[in-house]
């Protein structure tokens, strides 16, 4: 049985092939996101989300929420449901080629983040390594998006709104259940840890 477990949770870390997006379509159709998310994936306002290298799998579950609408917001929604599914493909290939920027970060404030992200905290969050994995990359099979390098600030707003209620997760409530057991300075932490991953 434990032979059993050990193999599974290794299968998960393999990485897996998802789509067959053509990244030079996806190019094209991405000029109407680039005004918030860059030309090269790489968001000047720290409030919008970095797409550089994010998973094929992860944009285009996101995407495709945003479409029928389990997924909501005032931007996106409109956006994303003049997209075919194949648009939306070759789009998360195009976000999945590119390179997350550098950015500077605060050293002491990312150090407090860093015993959170690998070690969670005594309220029950669990460490965000185990989904996330070891250097922010996160998991392409299973879905669990790359972190590394995101705007601290974008982060921070996103823990915040899985707070409230105004994001609904893609996959399951498990970040809303973090979310929730996080103080705002855990959340200001751990974004900036988050954020400092991408200078590795």
């Amino acid at each position: 049985m434990m032979t059993a477990l050990m193999l599974f949770s290794i299968s998960l870390m393999i990485p897996i092939a998802y789509s067959s997006g053509d990244i030079e379509a996806g190019k094209s159709k991405a000029i109407l996101c680039s005004a918030c998310h860059g030309q090269d994936g790489n968001s000047i306002n720290p409030d919008w989300p970095s797409l550089a290298g994010q998973h094929e799998k992860y944009l285009t579950n996101a995407l495709t929420a945003y479409k029928n609408g389990t997924r909501n917001n005032a931007v996106m929604g409109p956006l994303a449901m003049s997209l075919s599914e194949k648009d939306i493909e070759n789009i998360a290939a195009f976000y999945n080629s590119l390179s997350m920027s550098k950015k500077d970060f605060d050293l002491t404030l990312a150090k407090k983040g860093e015993a959170l992200y690998r070690g969670g905290n005594n309220k029950g969050v669990a460490a965000c390594i185990a989904c996330h994995g070891p250097t922010g990359k996160g998991n392409p099979g299973a879905g669990y998006p790359a972190i590394a390098g995101q705007h601290a600030q974008y982060t921070k707003l996103a823990l915040i709104e899985y707070t409230n209620g105004n994001r609904q997760p893609i996959m399951n409530d498990m970040m809303q259940t973090i979310a929730l057991r996080l103080s705002q300075e855990e959340m200001e932490a751990l974004s900036e840890y988050i954020k400092a991953m991408g200078s590795n």
